[in-house]
């Protein structure tokens, strides 16, 4: 007869709120690595992390293979600067304004004994309690995609490294799509198959279904996380900040690590 799981609570930790000004592409890959070992090592407390973007950038999972994913041409033409990630899940089209993205590191106990599927969806409870609050009726599509009527709204990604796990979520707000398939050959396939390649579409799940401003949304993600949990405001730390700009210079911001798989 196996021992019985021994499992955290999301209250048994002092949560902690990181949201700081616009970064760098670069910089948010490399952060998730540092705040993920951080809490690992037990030197920062669990935090929710919101992420806000300095510049337009296609994210790739850390097992997506650069060339299947993105159109380098179109992203060189249009600005965007392409990173890979350390965690899983799909490509991420993200312009300053149009995205809501956010982390989670925590205590691998959380999850301790759950499956990826249960896990990814009990991460991110929160967000679906905040969207009904917010009138959208949304729910976990597994493995990894939150969804209403209305069509997809966003997708999760996880890591596990030590005691640790990140997960993260980009939510559109409202992405100019005609852009996005130039860059995404994914999303081009996926679009051309509803026959939405126009250039006046947007994908808009959460500005449309709302009608709110896109601060007012993650308000309401703030303020629902932290009656169900406790959220204290936290800030990155200059060693944290120091970490990150290491790591882009050994690893995220290299030609070797974004082709990986080539």
């Amino acid at each position: 007869m196996s021992a019985p799981v021994s499992r955290s609570q999301w209250t048994d930790f002092d949560w902690q709120l990181v949201h700081p000004a616009p970064l760098m592409p670069l910089q948010h890959m490399a952060l998730d690595q540092v705040l993920l070992d951080e809490v690992a090592a037990g030197r920062r407390a669990p935090t929710l992390r919101i992420w806000e973007w300095a510049a337009p950038a296609v994210v790739i999972g850390i097992f997506q293979s650069l060339r299947n994913e993105v159109d380098a041409q179109a992203a060189e033409r249009h600005g965007i600067q392409v990173v890979r990630r350390i965690s899983g899940g799909g490509a991420m089209f993200v312009e300053p304004g149009n995205t809501i993205t956010y982390s989670l590191y925590a205590p691998l106990s959380l999850v301790e004994g759950m499956s990826f599927r249960d896990a990814y969806a009990y991460m991110d409870e929160f967000v679906l309690r905040a969207l009904g609050d917010l009138g959208i009726e949304a729910w976990y599509q597994p493995l990894n995609d939150i969804t209403s009527a209305g069509g997809k709204i966003g997708g999760a990604a996880q890591a596990r490294r030590g005691n640790a796990v990140l997960h993260h979520v980009t939510m559109a707000y409202d992405i100019d799509a005609a852009k996005m398939v130039q860059v995404l050959r994914i999303g081009r396939e996926k679009l051309s198959d509803k026959g939405t390649t126009s250039a006046a579409k947007r994908v808009d799940p959460l500005r449309s279904q709302t009608g709110l401003a896109r601060e007012r949304i993650i308000e309401r993600m703030l303020d629902t996380f932290r009656q169900r949990n406790g959220l204290r405001a936290g800030a990155l730390t200059e060693a944290e900040l120091d970490a990150a700009r290491r790591l882009i210079e050994e690893k995220f911001g290299t030609a070797q690590w974004l082709s990986k798989v080539p």
